[in-house]
């Protein structure tokens, strides 16, 4: 992000703060609990207890009154997780803004967005970012001076691409051990655009899968253009294309293989919703093309809707 960028939006906090206030208006209750519990018995209720976990509907077909029992009750722990490795620069520009972002642009202000959210319900929030490998852990914490310093990396992140320093990425590695890092049964916010290698879909999945059998939820918002990356929508033309994370060139004129490219490109996002389904996993598009906050208000009454 350039000076003037800074000067005409304010810094990554305040922003952040501006973009809440969209998501809580309009909403009647939070989007994410304020606790997140796990039901393990019942047990009768003695008298002098407070009401509020009694279960109504066992009471109307027992008539006796019973106290639901929870195998942890704590804040919601939050652990943002940002892809920063090099083809999240994709679509390479030096001058980046709400109406003109690249993968990771869009990426960092909604991790942003949502860490105001957290801090508002008084959630803890921890910050993971990976390339080839994790760069940045930080547990999920409630004190301001924490998220401040969330606020801090994640701004680090949207200088704009510098082609002398190429980042590879290994995802699987990464979301395994980020698995094992993260406190048990964390909200897990994966935002990424999925690229590890052509040949390790199963391998990628299973990273997934990894993060759910550890009892953490996961919310994966799937970044990519919509246009360039997976319709390969160029002018009619030779271009000359390069892999931002190895360096090599393809020279082509993309109208040539257009239809089979946007094929496969389907047919990969489309293996990735299913196992997301599978594994009960929410898989959120987020095409950089809409605007960031439009993408995350969305969800947010979706999930609202939803639970």
């Amino acid at each position: 992000m350039d000076q003037k960028n800074i000067a005409q939006l304010g810094s990554l906090e305040f922003h952040a703060r501006q973009i809440v206030e969209g998501f809580i208006t309009g909403l009647h209750k939070s989007p994410f609990h304020g606790f997140s519990v796990e039901f393990a018995e019942h047990r009768l209720y003695n008298t002098g207890e407070p009401i509020r976990n009694i279960d109504w509907k066992l009471f109307g077909r027992t008539e006796k009154l019973f106290v639901k029992r929870y195998e942890e009750e704590t804040n919601l722990r939050c652990q943002l997780v940002v892809d920063a490795s090099s083809s999240m620069y994709f679509p390479v520009k030096q001058n980046l803004d709400f109406q003109n972002p690249n993968k990771l642009w869009f990426s960092v202000y909604s991790a942003a967005a949502l860490a105001e959210l957290m801090r508002r319900q008084r959630d803890a929030v921890g910050l993971d970012v990976f390339d080839d490998d994790i760069r940045i852990h930080t547990e999920a914490k409630l004190a301001p001076v924490h998220i401040n310093m969330i606020y801090s990396e994640l701004e680090k992140l949207t200088q704009p691409y510098n082609k002398n320093a190429k980042k590879t990425t290994k995802a699987t590695d990464c979301l395994h051990k980020i698995a094992e890092m993260t406190h048990k049964r964390s909200l897990v916010v994966i935002f990424s655009d999925m690229i590890d290698s052509l040949e390790s879909n199963e391998q990628l999945f299973a990273a997934l899968e990894h993060l759910r059998y550890n009892k953490h939820e996961v919310v994966l918002f799937h970044v990519y253009d919509g246009l360039l990356e997976q319709k390969l929508e160029f002018e009619n033309r030779p271009y000359r294309f390069v892999d931002l994370e190895s360096g090599d060139v393809v020279k082509l004129n993309p109208t040539e293989v257009q239809k089979r490219y946007e094929e496969i490109m389907k047919a990969r996002k489309d293996e990735l919703l299913r196992h997301c389904y599978q594994y009960q996993i929410d898989y959120v598009e987020a095409d950089i093309n809409k605007l960031y906050d439009q993408v995350l208000t969305a969800y947010l009454i979706k999930r609202q809707k939803l639970y």
